[in-house]
């Protein structure tokens, strides 16, 4: 079972790796702390800032589960990408356009 994960992948269980990865991108301000990591290293306070409204106890958690998912590390300067959570990022890139107009289309006229 993957450290980070409240699913087991496996045949037995038929949870596919790119349904855990989606689970821990799904949670709470996860994508938001990487799009902000993918311009530089934060402190705790700054991503705290970022993410509001986010309680600190939410944060620690999200963040020490995006560390377990190797998608970010701990560096003395704060928290940062790692080379995984980079190429995540890439890989997501190409849906920011599709998901604004996406969104676009809940709003309100």
């Amino acid at each position: 079972m993957m450290p980070f994960s409240t699913r087991e992948t496996s045949e037995k269980t038929n949870v596919k790796p790119v349904s855990v990865l989606f689970d821990l991108l799904g949670r709470s301000r996860a994508v938001d702390i990487l799009w902000y990591l993918s311009s530089g290293t934060r402190t705790f306070r700054k991503l705290r800032d970022h993410c509001s409204p986010v309680s600190p106890t939410t944060l620690d958690k999200r963040l020490k589960e995006l560390i377990q998912g190797c998608l970010i590390e701990k560096i003395p300067e704060g928290y940062a990408l790692t080379t995984q959570g980079k190429d995540i990022l890439e890989i997501l890139k190409p849906l920011e356009p599709w998901a604004t107009q996406w969104a676009s289309m809940f709003e309100k006229p």
